[in-house]
């Protein structure tokens, strides 16, 4: 199947009609996987964001053959929420077809032909989480974001409860000019609050499911987040790093795009 730029340099040639091209993009929206999955494989181009594979639920079998077809249509795959024995199906499927990396703390499978390059776009973000338990989920926003081509300065294990741990990497962070900063927290999440209410970037919260007995599970924390004072702090569901590393990826790859100019 023709990529996006492929179609566009035959057009720009005279060698395809703009009807002909328009079938084709439409043709190569989806790759269609067996009985399986249909793979948006031009998301990456409309988003500024790829489709990513959640593990989580899916049949071994069903797992590899999904990523097989995003990795012949994309050259690069990443797979969230892995069990271990996904992990080593995966590994042993894709021995010498591609190069295969695993983030165990985040439970993340990055899967790249050989020869993909991320390139960078500039883009700088910060991630910091509260506690050592979170760091988990700070780690699956930290893969993500830089397969995505950002920038990451983080710091880990600096919440409210030893508040004086924050101010260094908070400092390297404005210094950095960082674009856009992640906060990860369990327990009362006031980690997010704190820092949504000392620097003039966007921040996104993360709740974790780290916190127990009464609003436990991450639900206090949550709710906790959401009632936040702090102006310009934006928050996501429990325990999505997926998705707060696409949101900080889009605010991050925008503004690199515009201080470029």
């Amino acid at each position: 199947m023709s990529t996006l730029k492929e179609i566009l340099g035959k057009v720009s040639r005279k060698e395809l009609s703009c009807e002909e091209a328009e079938k084709l993009l439409q043709l190569s929206a989806v790759e269609e996987i067996g009985n399986l999955a249909r793979v948006d494989v031009n998301r990456e181009i409309r988003k500024g964001f790829p489709e990513v594979i959640l593990a989580e639920g899916k049949p071994t079998c069903s797992l590899i053959e999904v990523a097989r077809g995003m990795l012949s249509a994309k050259g690069r795959v990443i797979i969230s929420r892995c069990r271990d024995d996904q992990v080593e199906s995966l590994r042993t499927y894709f021995e010498g077809k591609a190069e295969f990396r695993f983030e165990k703390d985040a439970k993340i499978v990055v899967l790249r032909k050989k020869g993909f390059v991320v390139q960078p776009t500039g883009g700088r973000v910060g991630i910091l989480s509260a506690g050592t338990s979170d760091v988990p989920v700070a780690e699956e926003v930290r893969i993500i974001v830089e397969e995505m081509g950002c920038a990451v300065l983080h710091a880990y294990d600096v919440g409210v409860a030893g508040i004086h741990r924050l101010t260094e990497p908070l400092k390297r962070m404005v210094a950095a000019d960082v674009d856009v900063i992640v906060v990860v927290a369990g327990r009362e999440g006031a980690l997010a609050s704190v820092v949504a209410g000392l620097v003039d970037v966007p921040v996104i919260a993360v709740p974790t499911s780290n916190s127990y007995g009464f609003g436990g599970k991450g639900v206090g924390t949550l709710i906790a987040m959401l009632q936040s004072c702090s102006l310009g702090l934006t928050v996501v569901n429990i325990d999505n790093g997926i998705g707060a590393g696409a949101a900080a990826t889009l605010i991050a790859n925008r503004v690199a795009r515009f201080r470029a100019c």
